[in-house]
């Protein structure tokens, strides 16, 4: 594994991204409305009107769940708590939380079931975007891949901290436990974030938190929104507790796959080691999750189990929506992202061609 390497300066990871244009009605009235300062101007119907897994709404939220986190540049940070930007977000995250339930009708309602599926890797693999990139995938291909994810991965395991005060006993002390590790713990230079901004410097990507949210298309948005919806009420804690776990129980196998991909087409040491890292976290964190956190939580309160199932489902539903659309668009040979990046581009990191 390589040495940990000095992080990058303030300077060169800036804490607020630049906001971005809308795509829509909805998601230009949140970016004029946090340009201006002033309230939200939009249509009376124009959320019931929105296509839930379309540019427009999902952006509309992505935008509105990032002044929980970040913000963006010259946005006034009292904005996170705007009553008019709350009932908006609101308005849309029904719109979201229905589809998702209306896709979702015969969702599973006990964790065994949920959980069993994930706990044996497939036989027939060939659906899975790990595996493609592990034995087919082109530098390019890891690159876009690389630019889609660092929209979560450059805050990893921050929307799952919010679980935490709505926890008790066993489940909060074993997720407690988890989330040290993922932030390093206790070393700066050990953060899964820091990690992730490194596997970016060696496949030659900025590494600014937010920088390719423009590249971003709706399927990879309504991932990472999900996590937000889920993190930010108290009373979807069940969902983000299932979310959590079903990322923690799936990561191993598809982080060795990919720590493959990046040796395979010399993307560079720091590129491989953030996905080796992850396979080998990640099998213990599976276990603590499965015993500690959602055990714990069934025990303190059984009435979540339905909400902790639901929420493994809708994870996994929007990773299968994702996987098609990037498959889709690799297949017909063009690009999954909605600003393509350029392709000439090789690693340039520090640990590129190690």
């Amino acid at each position: 594994m390589p040495p940990p390497r000095p992080g990058p300066t303030a300077a060169a990871m800036p804490l607020a991204p630049h906001l971005v244009e809308g795509r829509g009605e909805l998601s230009h009235a949140v970016t004029e409305a946090l340009r201006s300062g002033a309230a939200p101007r939009y249509g009376a119907g124009a959320v019931a009107g929105a296509d839930p897994w379309g540019e427009d709404l999902q952006l509309a939220l992505y935008l509105l769940y990032e002044l929980h986190y970040r913000g963006f540049e010259g946005v006034d940070d009292a904005r996170e708590w705007d009553p008019e930007l709350l009932r908006l977000r609101r308005q849309m995250e029904a719109r979201f939380l229905g589809v998702l339930r209306a896709e979702l009708p015969d969702a599973p309602r006990t964790v065994e079931e949920a959980f069993a599926p994930l706990l044996v890797e497939p036989v027939d693999l060939s659906g899975s975007l790990s595996r493609r990139l592990a034995t087919e995938g082109e530098l390019w291909h890891l690159r876009e891949y690389a630019a889609l994810r660092s929209l979560y991965h450059l805050k990893e395991a921050d929307p799952h901290v919010w679980v935490v005060p709505r926890l008790t006993g066993r489940a909060k002390a074993s997720m407690v436990a988890i989330e040290y590790d993922e932030f390093g713990a206790g070393r700066a230079e050990r953060v899964h974030a820091r990690l992730f901004a490194d596997l970016m410097d060696d496949l030659g990507l900025d590494h600014a938190y937010g920088r390719y949210l423009d590249h971003a298309p709706a399927p990879l948005l309504a991932t990472v929104n999900l996590m937000s919806l889920f993190g930010l009420h108290r009373a979807l804690r069940g969902a983000l507790v299932g979310h959590f776990a079903c990322v923690e129980i799936t990561s191993s196998p598809g982080s060795r796959r990919l720590a493959k991909a990046m040796r395979r087409c010399g993307a560079g040491a720091a590129a491989e080691h953030f996905y080796a890292e992850h396979v080998e976290a990640d099998a213990v964190h599976e276990q603590v999750v499965r015993h500690g956190v959602v055990d714990g939580l069934l025990t303190d309160e059984p009435a979540l189990e339905p909400d902790i199932a639901f929420g493994c489902a809708a994870t996994v539903l929007l990773e299968d929506r994702l996987g098609d659309h990037i498959r889709g668009a690799w297949d017909r040979g063009g690009s999954a992202l909605r600003i393509p990046l350029g392709r000439e581009v090789r690693p340039t990191g520090p640990s590129a061609g190690r």
